[in-house]
């Protein structure tokens, strides 16, 4: 069933407000506005956890034609803090969907709002950064609304992956190799990558202690995805440096989050975007090769660069040198180790939305394990 729309606005820390027409849940939402540029996948970036504490703004005007399928589900709920669209689609058509848009996010109380101008709001957060903001009721009179926006808390210094990491170990699939992953909030896209490769994925909460992660006896390490400022989340890094003493040898792999705090946990920083990446079309360029993907990403924070020379190397850390950069504004998406089989990127080869260039990552790590256990 579809809900009725509702009298909405919203309004951001800077006093930028509109009004528009509430979707979904009835009531108020708050976080960090940010922008998506997909033209498909709101599903998967509804359910995506690293998305937690934000308002995500869809740039493609049209959201909910293809209403939603269980198997679209990046996780096993939304995690967006509320949802900005041009137009919601009440009357979807296709064979495989089971709900509604609006539908959906009224079930999971999820606040939304369409009928504004994305695209004025999209230039306004590129001018402006990620701005704090809420999505209220139409009658709230704009300046309580401002105000509210500014008491939401800064995303800077937030360790929000309590909110999304597993409660206690989970053993997925089957496989003749293991792989033991640090939940930062995964996406269900990267268990199937490896389920699809042969390989068993335990996961861990992230604030498992390291020995727990090696009584599993595993053939390589993964940290995931996740939300929030990475130099929060003090003890994974603990924990993940823990790792890289007791088991150096073991292939280890990092996606967003997790490259970010691989990064963090050798002795390097972070810094956050003004606006972050967030989309399907980020051209991202192998260093070694000259080879360009186009890439999925979805982050706010990037890991600090430094050069020595011609080496470009993750700053404070030489040993791990940079082997991916985006090329829209040139930071950091990729790095290795120089010595031990260790790598991890910015973005998200898992994809689930966004194109399958990047894929071959899983291939690298699959490989590196079963020549570990050779």
């Amino acid at each position: 069933m579809t809900p009725r729309p509702w009298s909405a606005r919203i309004a951001l820390e800077d006093g930028w407000s509109a009004p528009g027409r509430g979707v979904g849940a009835r009531g108020e939402a708050g976080g960090e506005f940010v922008f998506n540029t997909c033209i498909s996948g709101y599903q998967e970036v509804l359910t995506d956890p690293s998305y937690a504490g934000q308002i995500v703004v869809m740039t493609y005007p049209l959201i909910g034609n293809y209403g939603i399928t269980e198997a679209d589900d990046e996780s096993d709920r939304p995690h967006v803090a509320g949802f900005v669209m041009r137009e919601c689609v009440r009357h979807p058509s296709n064979w495989r969907m089971v709900e509604t848009l609006p539908g959906y996010l009224e079930r999971h109380g999820i606040v939304a709002i369409d009928r504004l101008d994305t695209r004025a709001l999209t230039l306004h957060l590129r001018t402006a950064g990620a701005l704090r903001g809420v999505i209220v009721p139409g009658d709230v009179p704009e300046a309580d609304a401002v105000e509210r926006a500014r008491s939401i808390p800064l995303m800077e210094g937030c360790d929000l992956t309590a909110g999304v990491t597993c409660d206690a170990p989970v053993v997925e699939g089957e496989g003749k190799l293991t792989v033991a992953a640090y939940d930062f909030g995964l996406k269900q896209n990267i268990v199937r990558r490896f389920h699809a490769a042969g390989c068993r994925v335990v996961r861990f909460p992230s604030d498992a202690p390291p020995e727990a992660l090696l009584e599993r006896e595993p053939d390589g390490l993964f940290f995931s995805n996740g939300p929030g400022d990475p130099a929060a989340v003090t003890r994974a890094i603990a924990g993940m440096r823990r790792l890289a003493e007791l088991a150096p040898e073991l292939p280890t792999f990092g996606i967003c989050l997790g490259h970010q705090l691989l990064a963090l946990a050798h002795g390097g920083s972070t810094y956050k975007l003004k606006f972050g990446h967030h989309g399907g079309n980020h051209p991202v360029q192998d260093l070694r090769t000259g080879h360009i993907d186009i890439t999925s990403h979805n982050h706010g924070f990037a890991v600090r660069e430094e050069r020595t020379g011609a080496i470009r190397h993750v700053a404070g850390v030489p040993e791990l040198a940079i082997t991916h950069v985006n090329l829209y504004d040139g930071t950091v998406e990729g790095f290795r180790h120089v010595e031990r089989p260790l790598f991890a990127v910015q973005y998200h080869p898992e994809a689930a939305p966004g194109p399958h260039d990047a894929g071959h990552h899983f291939d690298e790590f699959v490989a590196a394990m079963r020549q570990d256990r050779a």
